[in-house]
C-alpha cells in the first residue's frame, strides 16, 4: 500500500474532495478517470493534459502502469513518475483504477463493498476517504508521544 506519508494522505483526500464536488468524472477518459483524478492532485496537469500524455501511447491505465518505464521520455511516465515519487507504487494505481485493493475494500461495510462499482464517483470517492483514512490511522500509530511531566506534577507527585 502507499507510503502512510501526510502528503499521499492530502492527495487522495483532495482528490476524493474534488470529485465529491461535482469535477468532470468519466471512467474512460484518461484525464478523468479514477487514477486521472489522483494524476490531477498530484501533478496539478489538467485533464486534457493528462489525457494528451497517455494518448502517445497504447492502452487505459492499467496497461500504461504495466508499460512504465522511468527512462521512456514519454510524457505519461513523467506523470507516473510524479505519482510514485510521492509515495503510491505501480500496484496502488492499479488498484485504484479498478478499486480493486483488498484491504481497502475490506474496510468499507460489507453491502457497500459488495456493491462498489469502479466507474462510479461515489464508490471512488467512498475507496479514497477510505484508503486515506487506512494511511492516516497507520501513521499515527507509529508516533509515540514523549511523556510529559511539568515541574507542577512532579512536585505534587514528589508529595512538596
Amino acid at each position: 500500500m502507499a507510503q502512510r506519508t501526510l502528503p499521499v494522505i492530502q492527495a487522495l483526500r483532495d482528490t476524493a474532495q474534488r470529485l465529491a464536488t461535482q469535477a468532470p468524472y468519466q471512467w474512460g477518459h484518461m484525464g478523468s478517470c479514477n487514477c486521472g483524478h489522483l494524476a490531477q492532485t498530484v501533478t496539478r496537469l489538467t485533464k486534457a493534459e493528462i489525457h494528451t500524455r497517455a494518448m502517445q501511447r497504447y492502452g487505459d491505465w492499467e496497461r500504461q502502469i504495466q508499460d512504465y518505464c522511468p527512462t521512456s521520455g514519454l510524457p505519461i511516465d513523467e506523470t507516473i513518475d510524479e505519482m510514485l515519487a510521492l509515495g503510491f507504487s505501480r500496484a496502488d494505481l492499479t488498484h485504484l483504477e479498478r478499486l480493486s485493493d483488498p484491504t481497502i475494500r475490506a474496510a468499507i461495510d460489507f453491502e457497500r463493498r459488495n456493491a462498489l462499482r469502479h466507474n462510479q464517483r461515489d464508490d471512488v470517492v467512498l475507496y479514497l476517504r477510505t484508503w486515506a483514512g487506512l494511511l492516516e490511522a497507520e501513521l499515527l500509530a507509529t508516533i509515540e508521544l514523549p511523556s510529559l511531566t511539568t515541574p507542577t506534577a512532579t512536585l505534587v507527585a514528589a508529595g512538596a
